[in-house]
């Protein structure tokens, strides 16, 4: 195993080893500690349901019931292209990737003490290929050995990586060799001799693989619980385990051997090893490594390894690589047929319990390729909850249960989560308070209108059969004057026929109806300009668009002082749209697609603009600016950008004006920041 972990950080790890290393992360505790997310996995005849709805939802901890306030169906595409998916630069751009609540999260757990050469080699490209077809634009996977910390694990989106260690060292199984590569299993071969002519030596060397497995395990639980509170899964590559009591027989009842006093001929030097030993080894070292683990209790580990996984929501998809063995050992291990026979069922039902108590699946099979695309189509479509617990932050284990009135739907959900205390969220929020690096009142501006810019985009993952956007802005009638307008984009969905009438209306502050717009028939994306009879003061606005059988969408819209814009019209150009233009209220995009975003104004100074990515960091793709004047009185700024070169993410929109003798803006400059997202 220690030959393992030596390839397997250089490659797998990159980035950890290139940055400075970081603290071990601790639970976090949030200030809302009593609002909780749960992602719930229906499925039936093993195939995900896709068109459940709030109402069909249940959920209830500790058995009382509870108020969902977030609701949000999350579908993932997988099998993206390598190129396409955006990686983190460091090791703390990882872990804050790990806390979005839509990104999901898979480690791949290596067990080479438990996988021999043949299922190491087997199960290489049934792995890489599941994790081509899960890992979605926002997933994140890592890999994990018993030789690691669960803090050394770095985290990524790309399976290049993954892909490459295992064809080159598909080997890494280490079950039934020979010879051991692991200085400390070498060691006690040579207090006791080689494990096929001393079943001291190999009873210790299994007990000690299996305990570094789950101790391990129980490692990495205990850090995903710390880094997220959503549903985590962890695929462990092993034939599985004995689960060993503790064996008197083992401790033999003799005391472990005083270390004997020697000269080291080499040296001359008083020494307590034993030079004659070709491992350099200690009896003494190898007595004490014999009483303790004679005395483990892997089974009740086990059982306390689950409990830590059900409390982080971490769920285990074991796989046994050998699929459907028939023997449990070598031909020539010297083991009965019953005595093998029951070690290969402890084996299989140590993985079953393992996956059902965490709400995973067990992969025992010779088709396991077909099995991890069933993992694949289970783990790519789910329903995000969230909910105000109605429990006492007392520090306790609180259960929650998922339940869907849909009859022969099979719910797989968190089984709990561990509540803080108050003193804990008290003192917490202080420490943060008092780490917290001191920002300037333009740095804290500046990332609060990120955050708003890209606030919205999370909603539109949520099907819905109509949708609308407003956008409010000036423009100059007729007599020169300013006026006030409104543009409503509405869309219906893709599962919403077309041709339905829609009307749109302005609602003032008071209640009264300040300006209505209808829509012709027969188009999916409508545009209505809604233009009241007197210019209504700066202010919030209500917009309600409503549509034959597809209820009523109300928008509130803010009216700025002129000559500033309240927002932007986005449209879109594709495949999809015959070469046109078409005004959108969904600002997902795919990267075939052209987006083009048009301001209302009455500068007749130029604007920038110029592309950002979620952060605020500017980016080297161009955009282009050009101007256009309606026939009635309102210029439109546009800024139009290709979206071929980006990469499944969120992106930012900077438009500016002014600071450079834009008319009307007094040398102060305007910026309007418009979120998008770009989607596989």
């Amino acid at each position: 195993m220690k030959g393992l972990i030596g390839v397997l950080l250089p490659v797998v790890v990159l980035a950890a080893v290139q940055q400075p290393p970081q603290p071990p992360p601790q639970p976090t505790f949030r200030t809302e500690a009593n609002y909780v997310r749960v992602d719930v996995y229906p499925t039936k005849d093993d195939a995900p349901v896709d068109d459940l709805r709030l109402e069909d939802f249940e959920v209830l901890e500790n058995g009382a019931p509870q108020k969902v306030e977030q609701f949000e169906h999350v579908v993932i595409r997988g099998n993206l292209p390598q190129e396409t998916r955006i990686e983190p630069n460091t090791v703390r751009d990882s872990r804050v990737m790990l806390e979005s609540a839509r990104a999901r999260v898979f480690v791949v757990f290596l067990d080479p003490g438990h996988v021999d050469l043949g299922g190491s080699h087997n199960i290489r490209r049934p792995l890489v290929e599941a994790l081509d077809g899960i890992i979605g634009p926002d997933d994140l996977v890592g890999v994990m050995t018993p030789e690691m910390s669960a803090t050394d694990v770095t985290f990524a989106r790309k399976t290049t990586t993954i892909d490459g260690f295992l064809t080159k060292y598909w080997h890494w199984g280490e079950r039934d060799r020979l010879n051991p590569v692991d200085p400390v299993e070498q060691r006690y071969e040579a207090c006791y001799g080689a494990q096929n002519r001393s079943p001291i030596a190999a009873e210790m060397i299994a007990r000690r693989r299996e305990k570094l497995a789950l101790d391990a395990l129980q490692d990495l639980a205990r850090f995903l619980r710390g880094v997220r509170e959503e549903r985590k899964a962890i695929l462990v590559v092993t034939d599985g385990w004995l689960l060993f009591r503790p064996n008197h027989g083992l401790m033999g009842g003799a005391p472990p051997v005083v270390p004997t006093v020697g000269i080291d001929p080499r040296t001359g030097k008083l020494t307590t090893r034993d030079t004659n030993n070709p491992a350099g080894a200690s009896y003494a070292d190898c007595e004490r490594d014999r009483i303790m683990l004679a005395q483990i209790d892997n089974e009740q580990e086990f059982r306390d390894m689950l409990d830590e996984a059900n409390r982080a929501n971490a769920s285990f998809y074991p796989i046994d690589p050998r699929g459907l063995a028939v023997f449990d050992t070598p031909i020539n291990a010297g083991v009965s047929l019953a005595a093998d026979a029951a070690m290969l069922r402890s084996r299989s039902e140590s993985l079953r319990t393992l996956a059902g108590a965490t709400d995973g699946t067990a992969i025992i099979t010779n088709d396991i390729a077909g099995a991890l695309r069933r993992v694949v189509a289970d783990l790519s479509s789910y329903y995000l909850l969230g909910y105000y617990s109605s429990g006492r932050l007392d520090g306790k284990f609180h259960s929650i249960t998922v339940r869907v009135k849909r009859p022969g739907v099979r719910v797989r959900a968190r089984r709990g989560y561990l509540a803080a205390t108050s003193e804990a969220v008290t003192t917490a929020a202080a420490a943060v308070t008092r780490a917290a690096p001191e920002r300037s009142p333009a740095a804290e501006a500046e990332a609060l209108a990120i955050d708003s810019a890209l606030a919205s985009l999370p909603g539109y993952a949520r099907e819905m059969p109509l949708r609308a956007d407003v956008v409010s802005g000036w423009r100059r009638g007729a007599d020169g004057g300013l006026t006030s307008g409104f543009w409503v984009v509405s869309e219906f969905s893709a599962g919403t026929p077309p041709g339905r009438a829609l009307d749109a209306t302005l609602v003032g502050p008071a209640g009264t109806t300040l300006a209505r717009g209808s829509s012709e028939t027969g188009a999916r994306n409508v545009l209505i300009a809604l233009t009241p009879s007197e210019s209504p003061a700066p202010g919030d606005y209500i917009v309600r668009v409503r549509g034959d059988s597809v209820g009523t969408v109300s928008v509130r819209v803010n009216l700025p002082p002129s000559p500033d814009a309240g927002g932007a019209l986005f449209t879109r150009r594709g495949l999809t749209t015959g070469n046109r233009d078409v005004p959108t209220a969904d600002r997902r995009y795919r990267r075939s697609e052209q987006l083009r975003i048009e301001v209302p104004t009455t500068d007749s100074g130029a604007i920038t603009a110029r592309l950002l990515d979620r952060t605020g960091k500017p980016l080297a793709v161009p955009v282009t600016v050009n101007a256009r004047d309606d026939a009635d009185g309102t210029r439109w700024q546009t800024a139009q950008l290709a979206l071929a070169p980006l990469a499944p993410s969120d992106y930012i929109i900077e438009v500016s004006r002014g600071a450079g003798g834009s008319a009307g803006s007094g040398g102060e400059q305007k910026r309007l920041l418009l979120g998008f997202r770009v989607v596989p």
